[in-house]
């Protein structure tokens, strides 16, 4: 059974053969995905490229296809904010791959050579899923922990900056011309609202996001 029931694998490649041998190979580790024949198709009906995925996923593509060459969407997707969170492996026959080791340079996560091992080319699979469900999780904490910074008044967030640099209460109230008792009041606050118990949770909190 895989560890990955809710991953889509989508399959980027012109030759309709191919891609039902792929979603064959894929079934047999419980493994879901979606074809397309083009660059273009994907472009158009894919919903990770207008949307950040929700799930683990990952692109099996091909670097020569007409129109649109995979070399091309690759450079495209590039340019989404989520990218790493969908793990991009080339397929390349033997003359293409130079090309599929240059992308690997530029952030791909892979390259298999046709014909290439079953075996092999799953667990590449799942080694990108796992990358994915990693990028998403850190994304989750992230979004997170900015929501608990936007929930923060002006005036928490100055104390907040202080006591994370390490200053005592009675020195954040001189810096900020307030009341050791109001930054009393503001700290709890913001300890509350960024859910710790102490400014060293804070600044470890901080420094992770």
């Amino acid at each position: 059974m895989t560890d990955f029931p809710d991953a889509k694998i989508y399959l980027v490649d012109d030759d309709a053969g191919v891609r039902d041998a792929l979603a064959w190979l894929l079934r047999t580790r419980r493994l879901v995905s979606d074809g397309f024949d083009s660059a273009e198709a994907f472009l158009a009906e894919a919903a990770v490229v207008r949307g950040e995925p929700q799930t683990p996923c990952c692109v099996l593509l091909d670097v020569r296809m007409p129109g649109m060459s995979g070399l091309a969407l690759f450079e495209q997707l590039r340019t989404l904010p989520w990218q790493a969170t969908m793990p991009i492996i080339f397929l390349s026959g033997h003359a293409d791959v130079p090309t599929a080791v240059a992308a690997v340079k530029r952030g791909a996560f892979d390259f298999c050579e046709k014909p290439f091992s079953d075996n092999a080319l799953v667990d590449r699979v799942e080694q990108a899923l796992r990358q994915s469900a990693g990028e998403l999780a850190q994304r989750a904490v992230q979004r997170g922990l900015q929501q608990r910074l936007d929930s923060l008044t002006e005036r928490e967030r100055d104390v907040m900056n202080l006591v994370v640099a390490g200053l005592p209460n009675k020195l954040v109230a001189d810096q900020l011309q307030i009341s050791v008792r109001t930054v009393e009041v503001h700290r709890s606050r913001v300890f509350d609202k960024m859910g710790v118990k102490s400014a060293v949770e804070l600044a470890n909190l901080l420094r992770v996001g």
